[in-house]
């Protein structure tokens, strides 16, 4: 293996150590490296703390200086929570600097790069490029599109439907199917679901092994969210999208709920949700990521937007049939084969007596 490419595999390594931790910042792993040994690693924890080649850096000491700096992506020229990385680079004295990917950020893309080459340092772009692209695609949509990388994630029947037509669904999948899409919870900004599945359902949406909560998110046009429901029984943002109600309107439950909840208007569309002003809203808020867990209405809804990246359709080897059970996407849908959504990077996992089918949109 090209000797960059290792040790660019070991900062991307150093990276995922952070997975679920960072947002909205993307996950960072840096190298120093002198005379063929490491002398410095470094990966960025969370949003506010150092960058991970400031970490790498200060670890390796007095040894920076004519050493090889390995960044997963291309250092900051701009001050945000932190100062820019390239400062203290130039500082250091380092030699050279291996970058994995350029910052899709528009205010520094390809000017760390730069100015690190105007202060006779060395520098090479481009190494594992497109896997370091994988790990951080929710940072790379965030930032270019200012949206939240939006994951769906249904547990259905094999016919796909996600209850029965008297709204039974506990449950349809497995344990085993359970406890992994639990799990997947941590490591996004943000849990959504329909206000349908709020009042059939009741979910907590929370992880309960975790202290980091993700956000709760209840799409409710009509703010018809019960003040008792489980969502409020822990600790934690919760967030009810609604649209503003009429002059005079104002009803005694969302005085309420206002108490309870951040209570977050929208523009409306056909006098429902305008999905995509809500998907901007809540990216102002620093979501980047978001999974939705239903059900079938704002499923449909957010594939007929065009606003889904990526799919996690957890099917049972049952059928439960009938043209009144709730199936997992609803909405408009199309009207010819030809125009249906064509999945891509398909992959297929079996656990328990489930499989899972994971793709992008």
């Amino acid at each position: 293996m090209n000797i960059h490419k290792k040790y660019m595999q070991l900062a991307l390594n150093l990276a995922l150590k952070a997975k679920g931790k960072t947002s909205p910042n993307p996950m960072v792993g840096a190298l120093v490296v002198k005379d063929g040994r490491i002398v410095g690693r470094g990966y960025h924890q969370k949003a506010g703390l150092p960058h991970a080649e400031i970490i790498a850096l200060e670890e390796a000491g007095q040894k920076t200086k004519n050493a090889t700096l390995y960044v997963t992506l291309e250092p900051c020229t701009h001050f945000g929570k932190t100062p820019p990385c390239v400062d203290k680079i130039i500082q250091s004295r380092i030699k050279e600097v291996i970058v994995g990917m350029l910052d899709p950020n528009p205010l520094n893309n390809g000017k760390g790069i730069q100015i690190l080459r105007q202060h006779n340092i060395k520098v090479k772009a481009g190494f594992l490029e497109q896997e370091l692209k994988k790990i951080n695609e929710v940072f790379i949509k965030y930032i270019t599109k200012k949206m939240p990388f939006v994951t769906v994630k249904v547990a259905q029947s094999l016919d796909g439907k996600i209850a029965t037509k008297t709204g039974d669904s506990k449950w349809i999948t497995s344990d085993k199917s359970r406890s992994y899409a639990h799990r997947l919870r941590q490591n996004y900004d943000a849990i959504m679901v329909g206000v349908n599945t709020v009042l059939r359902d009741n979910p907590k949406l929370d992880v309960w092994f975790s202290k980091k909560q993700p956000v709760k998110i209840v799409v409710d046009s009509q703010l018809s969210t019960s003040q008792d429901a489980n969502i409020f029984s822990r600790s934690g943002t919760v967030i009810i999208v609604t649209i503003s109600p009429e002059p005079g309107r104002e009803t005694e439950n969302r005085q309420i709920l206002s108490k309870k909840a951040k209570i977050l208007e929208v523009k409306e569309k056909g006098g429902q949700i305008n999905l995509k002003d809500m998907l901007k809203k809540l990216a102002q808020l620093e979501i980047s990521d978001i999974l939705v867990e239903g059900g079938g209405t704002l499923i449909g809804s957010l594939f007929d937007e065009g606003l889904v990246d990526k799919i996690l359709f957890f099917m049972s080897p049952k059928i439960i049939g009938g043209k009144e059970a709730i199936s997992s996407v609803m909405g408009e849908g199309i009207t010819r084969i030809d125009r249906a959504i064509k999945l891509k990077s398909v992959k297929l996992k079996h656990i328990g007596e489930d499989f899972l089918i994971e793709a992008y949109v």
